[in-house]
């Protein structure tokens, strides 16, 4: 039976859309350490280590948890690396960050109300290779320049699963325990005066064609991996391969964590939670809505392995962007070989509705850069920005300390058999290195047209 105050209450939270803007608080973290409680005082963080342990421990597919802190310029080394997440906390208004994960009620619309999100700091996760598609984070020397979490003070879960677990079910312990830790900590931000709060008016499509006429106006296409395979996004919780088509956001329900990665794509490109959550793109056309450009809003992608699928998610987008007036459209691709096929589908039905299209990605072109860097190309994808050549080589210098397993650089992508060498350095492709060459642009190397 239903419990009709229950379902009364459930409705005023989560079915109402227009219910003012959205903030979102940043809030500043300079110092991370351990305490007796997990709480921010001024600009350090304190986190309380053996409370954290026992509540991942809950899940009875771990066998051992620990906790270290790499700082910027210490010479450690994380590896290998599978995902990263912003500690973030809803402070008032429906439903909670990272909605329809470890338990939180999906059945709220995200990025309403006031959600904060700790800056400076982010939550990794680690320990024994789940797939060979991990990668590594040097928090100094030059592997520290290709990566913006080096910039970041790290708080690394080492996680080690029970024996015997299947690889699906041990990426999904890993993953969930780092959003329950990033949700744990995340509430230190709530009693913090150290932030900057920015507003979001999330006005509805009616409102932005008649507020904005002379503007151009632009929704932003996003690829989310739902391939199977270890390749897999979750949006509200449920697994994107599921069956999902393309579906339309609202531009701050990233903010709230809606999407959570289970992405274990190439480390250079892979969108962890954490670019999920504090999306370039989405900021940037959020800066310029209402001054240069109308923002409509987010299509979410999924990209699926078979060319059928591609077409009737591309057919899907061309419908939405149709529908919601689109003028302009960027698509950020997720991943790389397979998805550009979607990429290149989309750009092309987009640009023949006479919809302006704009691709960003990155590129495999070998170590010279002389060789072709995209899986598939089209002639209507004539405005492309690439963010990289994930084939480039480095040789990293040895660190310190290692956190993680520092065997498993042989093993994942951009490494080799031998890539560890006798002193300790590692010989590899930036690939392996976190984030080097984002696809939305949240990365250090920069494009030059030669």
């Amino acid at each position: 039976m239903v419990d009709g105050k229950n379902s009364e209450k459930e409705r005023k939270e989560g079915a109402i859309i227009s219910e003012g803007p959205f903030k979102l608080r940043k809030v500043f973290v300079e110092d991370v350490r351990f305490g007796e409680v997990t709480g921010i005082k001024g600009k350090t963080l304190f986190l309380n280590r053996d409370e954290i342990c026992r509540e991942l421990l809950q899940d009875k597919h771990l066998r051992s948890v620990d906790i270290s802190i790499a700082r910027p310029g210490e010479s450690k080394r994380i590896v290998p690396v599978k995902d990263i997440i912003a500690p973030a906390a809803k402070i008032d208004g429906p439903g909670s960050v990272f909605p329809g994960c470890i338990g939180i009620p999906p059945r709220t619309i995200a990025g309403r109300g006031t959600t904060a999100i700790l800056e400076g700091v982010a939550i990794v996760t680690s320990g024994r290779l789940v797939n060979f598609q991990e990668g590594l984070i040097d928090m100094s020397g030059p592997g520290a320049e290709y990566s913006v979490f080096s910039g970041l003070i790290n708080i690394v879960l080492v996680m080690d699963p029970v024996e015997g677990l299947g690889k699906h079910d041990h990426e999904k312990a890993v993953r969930e325990a780092g959003i329950k830790a990033a949700s744990l900590i995340g509430k230190a931000a709530e009693g913090s005066e150290c932030y900057k709060e920015t507003i979001y008016k999330n006005e509805t499509i009616p409102e932005i064609h008649e507020k904005y006429t002379a503007l151009p106006k632009v929704v932003y296409v996003r690829q989310v991996l739902a391939e199977g395979l270890l390749h897999d996004n979750y949006l509200y919780g449920l697994n994107v391969r599921e069956g999902a088509v393309p579906l339309f956001m609202l531009p701050t329900e990233l903010f709230d964590g809606a999407i959570v990665s289970g992405n274990c794509a190439a480390p250079c490109h892979k969108h962890t939670t954490y670019h999920h959550q504090k999306d370039p793109i989405s900021e940037d056309l959020l800066a310029e809505h209402g001054k240069t450009l109308a923002f409509l809003g987010i299509i979410a992608q999924p990209v699926r392995t078979a060319f059928s699928e591609k077409e009737r998610n591309s057919y899907q987008v061309l419908k939405l962007a149709t529908s919601l007036g689109a003028e302009g459209a960027i698509i950020s691709e997720d991943g790389g070989g397979n998805p550009e096929c979607d990429l290149m589908l989309t750009a092309s039905l987009l640009e023949q509705a006479g919809i302006r299209t704009v691709i960003v990605t990155d590129e495999y072109a070998g170590s010279d850069g002389a060789s072709p860097g995209l899986a598939d190309i089209s002639p209507d994808a004539d405005a492309v920005v690439t963010n990289g050549n994930g084939n480039e080589r480095v040789i990293l210098p040895p660190m310190k300390e290692i956190i993680g397993h520092i065997e498993a650089v042989e093993v994942i992508t951009g490494g080799h058999s031998g890539s560890l060498l006798e002193d300790g350095s590692v010989a590899m492709e930036i690939a392996g290195i976190m984030g080097s060459t984002n696809e939305l642009g949240m990365e250090n190397l920069s494009t030059r047209a030669i």
